[in-house]
């Protein structure tokens, strides 16, 4: 067991009454709005973390950055200390042209993906001054206490206090593709992997059979997705293939450009010395 397992709370081994102490809420009643507004602002937002989106200037900048494009420049600079200023012209029109479309490819894409995340934002049934409120899931805290049936997403990582004939879906999270039937009594094992916690609920996961009532346990980046997304937005992006074999084709290029000008300067050397 790693360090990082060890220092996790195991919520699923804690008795219900442990759990109503430790988060100092009544299930019936839920937390009060003035409560959650302190946890809120405390643990932050139920929000995956995300690498920032890149800003317009960065994603024109990429845009010049093949080694292709550097080869056409270079070639449209020759072209101008010629004098064969239309060479030069055309060449950089077709940089710049082809630059723009790729920003404009780009940032359009951004824009639909941010627009997107926008529309995917789940809605939670909360329990709070002893009133059942739908709202959003990024509001939810720790303590919250939720209401889930069949056909609901998880909204954050929560520990099942009632369950009744209560399935959820994990193979999103754990690679169980069969539904885990769930119990509201806690395990005292000590050592569980996420399969065999069977009285919690994990962010992202959905819920296919029965209802039942929970705590939330954790919220944003500390629940078991929110740890894979941190892992994941701390990897660099590898070029695909296709990104690749153009690199590979801008430097044999570049290569034969060289050569080509090497040979062009070498014979214009012979002929002076000839002459």
């Amino acid at each position: 067991m790693t360090d990082q397992q060890q220092q996790r709370p195991r919520w699923y081994a804690r008795s219900q009454g442990e759990i109503e102490r430790e988060f100092a809420v009544d299930p019936a009643a839920g937390l009060s709005e003035e409560e959650a507004a302190r946890r809120l602002s405390t643990h932050g937002r139920n929000e995956l973390p995300e690498a920032p989106p890149p800003s317009p200037w960065h994603i024109l900048a990429t845009q010049f950055t093949s080694l292709i494009v550097w080869v056409l420049i270079g070639a449209a600079l020759v072209s101008g200390l010629l004098g064969e200023w239309i060479d030069a012209g055309a060449i950089l029109a077709i940089v710049l042209l082809n630059g723009l479309l790729g920003f404009l490819q780009e940032y359009r894409a951004e824009q639909s993906l941010a627009a997107l995340r926008t529309m995917a934002v789940t809605y939670a049934r909360v329990v709070r001054d002893g009133t059942r409120l739908n709202l959003s899931s990024t509001e939810l805290v720790p303590g919250d206490i939720i209401d889930v049936e069949a056909g609901d997403h998880v909204p954050a990582d929560a520990r099942l206090l009632q369950a009744a004939a209560f399935r959820t879906q994990e193979a999103a999270l754990t690679g169980e593709s069969t539904p885990v039937e769930k119990l509201s009594a806690a395990l005292p094992d000590s050592d569980l992997p996420l399969a065999d916690q069977r009285n919690m609920l994990f962010m992202g996961t959905t819920v296919t059979g029965g209802k039942g009532r929970a705590v939330v346990v954790a919220t944003g980046r500390v629940t078991e997705l929110g740890r894979i997304a941190t892992l994941m937005t701390a990897v660099p992006i590898d070029p695909t293939p296709l990104q690749r074999r153009l690199e590979q084709f801008g430097h044999v290029l570049l290569a034969l450009s060289l050569g080509i000008v090497l040979v062009v300067f070498g014979l214009g050397v012979w002929r002076g010395g000839a002459r």
